[in-house]
């Protein structure tokens, strides 16, 4: 089967690569020219594990191309993947424009019964417009003869295991209006799903529905931990403790309940300010998840806060910062509370060294180099620095040489921002630690 997937962001770059593992002919369309011959050159835009792998192995095997014309293989393809971007507008709103965009190129140009997936994340009721959409186009051409369907595939791909979880999925949400696409998607994942075919079928609204609402609650979890962290620091309980508690109850389960300085990324924080808006739209007000979201943005300060409660008056002091990226395993930054760490500490005078294994670059190209230094090591971050601040939980940052850092750096606090380091070990070596509600 032959299929197109529009835009070569993280969820279409890497739907794209793996279909192509699994025998299928994949085609990826994206507007930005430069980002295309990029790709046919073997530049991968994106950081994840395993992907530049794949798609050099799937380009190299003839089953996987990039192009910039949609038009040029919508004779040839069964089924377009819409995997285009859909970033908040001011009022919280997802931006539908690319959406659009790619559903009146579809319906100016088909030419035999196509299914259109909208892959990106989209508020509900967004692919009754697509279909409105695809309909006046074909009306303009004449051609309201040709049949198409419209089809809503949600992601639920994590930045850092992408691959595998595109590969062996728990889930697939696929919501369908027709028998025909159904038998096409349930085709389209059979190969993922041999042993245990996992596609849930619904109708559109319940799968555009579905994605909000599970990141909606992951979100939640996070944010409800944090709050509790807090509290545990105001008590003296240790939330490790509390986690550990929670988690062993069958009911709660021991998934997202891990306090740390805020969430970020391109998923939650949108996803959760997309669906407050389709509430309000209705009628209705998400009191819980909007509160998740104002809990989430204080925690991004939490860190900023502890220092200056260790440090006092933080102009003139040099702070390393350990972890960039929101997440380990990805370069990106969206969201990140790195950002807000280290504007609040450009804003008090602070001196800024940081590391992270990849998202440097990134971190350059939002955040500039004035007042701040880019180490090549975790340690030579630390060097002449106040205090070290962990904000991302690489692996590499797990196992630190404290004596190592103790003789390098000016004064002798540890703040850990997601609660990995071992507390003991830490005052052992001489320093003053605090964490997250520990």
């Amino acid at each position: 089967m032959k299929i197109a997937i529009v835009g070569t962001g993280y969820v279409g770059l890497v739907s794209g690569a793996c279909f192509a593992e699994m025998g299928l002919d994949i085609t990826c369309v994206d507007t930005d020219r430069r980002k295309i011959e990029g790709l046919n050159a073997g530049v991968i835009p994106i950081y994840e594990p395993g992907l530049e792998e794949l798609v050099r192995s799937n380009m190299a095997a003839g089953r996987l191309h990039f192009t910039t014309d949609l038009r040029s293989c919508l004779d040839s393809v069964r089924v377009v993947f819409s995997a285009v971007g859909t970033p908040p507008d001011e009022d919280g709103s997802a931006d539908l424009k690319y959406v659009m965009e790619v559903a009146r190129t579809f319906g100016a140009h088909i030419n035999h019964y196509t299914v259109l997936v909208t892959k990106s994340t989209v508020p509900v009721g967004t692919a009754q417009r697509i279909k409105a959409v695809i309909g006046e186009e074909l009306q303009r051409r004449g051609r309201s003869d040709i049949a198409f369907d419209v089809a809503s595939n949600p992601e639920f791909l994590k930045e850092g295991a992408a691959i595998k979880d595109f590969m062996s999925p728990d889930r697939v949400i696929v919501g369908v209006e027709s028998e025909r696409a159904r038998d096409i998607m349930a085709k389209l994942y059979r190969p993922f799903l041999i042993n245990n075919f996992r596609v849930l079928f619904m109708d559109i609204a319940s799968a555009e529905m579905t994605k909000y609402a599970a990141n909606a609650m992951l979100a939640t979890r996070i944010s409800f931990m944090n709050e509790i962290a807090r509290l545990c620091d105001a008590v003296g309980a240790d939330v490790e403790m509390v986690r550990k508690g929670m988690g062993s109850d069958a009911r709660i389960g021991n998934k997202f309940l891990y306090p740390g300085c805020g969430y970020g990324g391109s998923c939650f924080p949108k996803d959760v300010k997309a669906l407050c808006h389709t509430a309000e739209e209705r009628g209705c007000r998400m009191e819980i998840v909007r509160a998740v979201e104002q809990v989430n943005e204080r925690q991004k300060s939490i860190v900023y806060e502890k220092l200056q409660q260790q440090l006092g008056d933080l102009s003139g002091k040099t702070v390393a910062l350990w972890g960039l990226s929101f997440k380990p395993e990805t370069d990106d930054m969206r969201e990140a509370p790195a950002l807000v760490v280290i504007s609040r500490l450009l804003e008090a005078g602070a001196e800024i060294r940081v590391f992270d294994p990849v998202a440097m670059p990134e971190c350059l190209r939002r955040m500039g180099n004035r007042h701040i230094y880019y180490a090549q090591s975790m340690y030579e971050a630390a060097e002449g620095a106040d205090a070290v601040a962990l904000l991302t939980e690489w692996k590499v940052f797990r196992m630190p040489d404290w004596t190592r850092l103790r003789e390098t750096m000016h004064d002798r606090v540890v703040v850990d921002g997601r609660n990995i380091f071992d507390k003991e070990e830490i005052l052992a070596a001489g320093f003053r630690y605090t964490a997250i509600g520990r």
